[in-house]
């Protein structure tokens, strides 16, 4: 029996051992599953000119592994739907069979947040959000939501916001991890100000298309680099945070990156800290070096997981980051998902165990979760 099957997280082995599953993908059978929840002026429009987004490819995102349906073959219910899409199948497929005591939604389609045209892209938003209560948290409390915002215009994400904290379910608040500006720019405090006041977690699953290349090099020649730049963009992501002062001026700002590894945040940290004396002049309302920050208010998901060949090094990786900044994901019910009983190929403590399947989450999150 392999170490990760000895220390897997299920409740045969331990009743007392929880799991929080940090992203679990749903997705709508087709646009008209939003159409209970969206006026007749945005179901028409939609219908008439469809959405506008900052790429060149009209109905899909820019690389294969969105087709089709980013799915597990499994995981497609047996009339066709999309994968993501039926509640009773992934019920008994992922909440049940892995032991599931909660599971953070994060709806990836339809897209919204990041769509040219901003009452549009509102809508469709709110549409996402109620959606998410009536089909999803309502029928199954095992499943909390996301609230998802369009970041370019801060007034209408902060609007929805407040009328989602007074929802229940929600947990946590998601924007596009690329948008038109670095994520630490000024215009979009006001978002993460609201966040904090409602006591929300921002929930960053890499997303978006702001019309620029994934990387800072070029447009890039095959699927391959497209995929790899991807963790790439939330290095950059998490720089403009800090740089910009974000978490000094919101200390109580909780950031959960999502689905972008971990094994580079520790080293990103280290050289932030190198370039801090010899820059710090420029940004003396840092108090802190950067990698203190990075320590403070930031969590990473464990899907996907950098695996060196040598397991123990994925423990030194582990200890780098602090065992209490890491959460269980499983990335359901995408092709690359990842089963907890699985997951580890190394051996873990309880505490280690306990810290990355619930209690960090829980830490993270607190009543939200409950």
């Amino acid at each position: 029996m392999s170490s990760s099957t000895l220390h897997a997280p299920t409740r045969a082995k331990d009743p007392t051992l929880k799991l929080v599953d940090c992203d679990i993908h749903p997705t709508v059978r087709s646009m008209k599953d939003l159409h209970p929840y969206m006026s007749t002026r945005w179901r028409e429009h939609l219908a008439t000119f469809g959405q506008r987004f900052r790429q060149a490819f009209v109905a899909s995102t820019a690389f294969p592994k969105a087709t089709p349906q980013l799915a597990r073959r499994d995981a497609w219910p047996e009339d066709g739907s999309p994968p993501g899409s039926d509640l009773a199948m992934m019920q008994r497929q992922h909440l049940d069979a892995n032991g599931i005591d909660r599971g953070m939604l994060f709806p990836l389609f339809p897209r919204a947040l990041d769509e040219r045209n901003i009452d549009c892209a509102h809508a469709v938003c709110r549409a996402i959000n109620d959606w998410q209560v009536a089909e999803w948290i309502e029928p199954e409390p095992r499943l909390k939501g996301t609230i998802t915002v369009m970041a370019e215009d801060a007034d209408g994400a902060v609007a929805e916001i407040e009328r989602c904290a007074k929802l229940k379910g929600f947990a946590q608040v998601a924007l596009v991890t690329r948008p038109i500006e670095p994520l630490g720019r000024k215009r979009y405090w006001r978002i993460y100000e609201a966040a904090v006041h409602h006591g929300f977690p921002l929930g960053l699953h890499n997303s978006g298309n702001n019309g620029h290349s994934v990387t800072a090099g070029g447009a890039p020649s095959f699927y391959f680099e497209e995929h790899q730049a991807v963790s790439m963009s939330l290095h950059a992501m998490a720089t403009s945070f800090i740089i910009e002062g974000v978490p000094e001026r919101l200390p109580e700002l909780k950031i959960v990156v999502v689905e972008g590894g971990f094994a580079w945040a520790a080293p990103l940290g280290w050289r932030m800290d190198g370039l801090f004396d010899r820059f710090r002049g420029e940004v003396p309302y840092l108090k802190m070096k950067p990698s203190e920050y990075l320590r403070r208010n930031f969590w990473w998901t464990t899907q996907p997981m950098e695996e060196p060949e040598k397991p123990e090094e994925l423990r030194q990786m582990l200890d780098w980051m602090g065992w209490d900044k890491i959460v269980f994901a499983s990335d359901y019910p995408h092709w690359d998902s990842d089963d907890p009983r699985h997951a580890f190929k190394i051996r873990m403590s309880e505490a280690e165990k306990r810290g990355i399947f619930a209690g960090n989450a829980e830490a993270i999150y607190g009543e939200r979760l409950a």
